[in-house]
């Protein structure tokens, strides 16, 4: 029989035995570091261990109702008590030590939190190319309307990966699609100097770059989708596609120095790493499909995503797609078009504007890409501020539509007025230019409480998809209106003309749209025959 003794230490029960030359019969199904202690109170529990190798039968009234601990052994239990007793010192002496920090978020948390990460990086490759294009342009003796097209190729690939994202996303979730989609942008960004000397070989790169970052908000709204409810949507969205504006501040500030220090070339190797460097950190990150708790209304849409499916049975699955119903929806075309007016003016404004400050303040290149961090810089603040706005009123009763409609036309009206007055001659210094646009520039994140969140709105199962349809729209412009912008310039030599007058027409456009058409109410999306 086992020699049981017990000691009572810093306030804890514990039971202990000694007997060395037998080893464990009682499985431990917990690791060490997950023994439960428990401080003497009303109510004693005590962890009973054993290390005899014979059989024991225990009547049903002697169990107790809790987890079977398998294969702990004698010395593992005594490290166990060590352990214990300077954990309870600690916490007698006002330290709790929990490392890594995220270690106890929820595991939607943390999979919110890797993919605004993934958006962080996202942008950075998006905007690198708008500091380095500056001394590419005077190595390779490019004009503005080639620069404009360089710049453009990067929409032709995210334009062409908006609908098949979205679908791959519903199919196989969005995670598996995240993943691809950095380690394609990232590698493609890497390779940018080995091909800047041949245009075909740098669009072709540039086209890669865009159809790795063109999958991801499409990856990203199924995450959401999946793994959000209602009442939390607006802050994950807002927080998710809030890495946009981190990284194009990131990136406008890291790229300047790096380029007049080690070159141009390696902005795009050194950005391409960190993708690289997320992909195999994202190896760790769990599923969201595996969380502990389901959350109401967040149901696996698409089933289990590790799917063994067939090509047929793909095929199929395109056919299954409601593509008629979403097309016959008035919310969903006044997502569409809201998705070009604002696409206009955020694609051309990222591409054109260190460019803009450069020749209109006679900045270096360090002081223009400064000054072109102050837009996506307030951003983020005003992000934050829309989100919990938008989500309180949601909270507090007022309907969903309305508050995604409020949101939505601050997101237009402001920068467009504050593009009509940057491009009015009423004298304004160039400096008061520069804070009317990063004010106008900022306050269009309200798109992120407005339009952005309406694809999970009115359906959560078909989100991906419809943002894959707004999204291929919305890259639209990011394909005309850059290389437009640089062949007005040509032409016109008018800021006010190349740049703002086209936004401001469709920022005003689009307001009126999404004021008439926008609904956020849930819609079922039926197959016709």
């Amino acid at each position: 029989m086992a020699k049981f003794t017990l000691r009572a230490e810093h306030n804890l029960w514990c039971l202990s035995h000694y007997a060395p030359s037998w080893s464990s019969v009682f499985n431990i199904s917990q690791k060490l570091h997950h023994l439960p202690v428990f401080r003497t109170g009303p109510r004693f529990e005590f962890v009973v261990s054993c290390s005899i190798k014979e059989k024991e039968n225990v009547s049903g009234s002697e169990k107790v109702a809790r987890p079977v601990l398998k294969g702990l052994r004698v010395d593992e239990l005594e490290q166990s008590e060590a352990r214990l007793e300077a954990e309870s010192s600690s916490e007698e002496l006002g330290f709790n030590w929990i490392w890594p920090p995220w270690k106890n978020l929820p595991e939607r948390y943390k999979l919110i939190g890797t993919t605004s990460l993934a958006f962080v990086i996202c942008n950075m490759d998006k905007v690198n190319l708008s500091v380095a294009i500056i001394p590419m342009s005077h190595q390779f003796g490019w004009n503005s309307s080639v620069a404009g097209l360089v710049q453009s190729s990067f929409f032709w690939g995210y334009a062409l990966s908006q609908l098949p994202g979205g679908w791959l996303a519903k199919m196989f979730g969005g995670r598996k699609v995240l993943e691809i989609g950095v380690l394609t942008w990232s590698l493609a960004t890497a390779c940018v100097p080995l091909v800047a000397g041949f245009m075909p070989g740098l669009i072709l790169s540039r086209i890669l770059v865009g159809i790795g970052e063109g999958v991801s908000p499409s990856a990203a709204t199924d995450l959401i989708a999946r793994s959000i409810p209602l009442e939390e949507r607006s802050r994950a969205v807002s927080f998710v596609f809030g890495g946009l504006s981190v990284g194009s501040v990131a990136g406008l500030l890291v790229a300047p120095p790096l380029i007049q220090n080690l070159g141009w070339e390696s902005v795009f190797y050194i950005f391409g790493l960190l993708g690289i460097a997320w992909f195999s950190g994202f190896q760790f990150v769990k599923d969201g499909n595996s969380f502990g708790t389901a959350i109401e209304g967040t149901e696996s849409i698409a089933g289990n995503n590790s799917r063994n499916t067939s090509f047929q049975e793909l095929g199929s699955s395109v056919k299954d797609v409601p593509w008629k119903a979403f097309f016959k929806s008035e919310a969903v075309w006044a997502m569409i078009y809201a998705h070009f007016c604002g696409s206009w003016g955020h694609y051309t404004c990222l591409s054109w504007l260190p460019t803009f400050f450069s020749e209109e303040l006679n900045l270096n290149l360090t002081e223009a890409a400064w000054v072109s961090v102050l837009p996506p810089l307030t951003s983020i603040f005003v992000t934050s501020i829309a989100a919990q706005f938008a989500d309180n009123l949601i909270a507090s009763g007022v309907e969903t539509t309305l508050v995604r409609k409020i949101c939505q036309t601050i997101a237009f009206l402001s920068p467009a007025t504050c593009m009509l007055l940057s491009s009015l001659d009423i004298g304004l210094p160039p400096w008061e230019i520069v804070v009317i646009l990063t004010g106008g520039l900022a306050l269009s994140s309200f798109a992120l409480s407005g339009l952005y969140c309406t694809h999970q709105d009115i359906s959560r199962e078909y989100a991906s998809i419809l943002l894959g349809i707004t999204n291929t729209v919305g890259a639209v412009p990011g394909i005309v209106g850059v290389a437009l912008t640089g062949y007005l310039l040509d032409s016109t030599h008018s800021w006010s003309l190349s740049l703002f007058a086209p936004s401001i027409f469709f920022y005003l456009t689009g307001t009126i749209v999404w004021l008439v058409l926008a609904s956020s109410k849930p819609q079922k999306f039926l197959k016709e025959d």
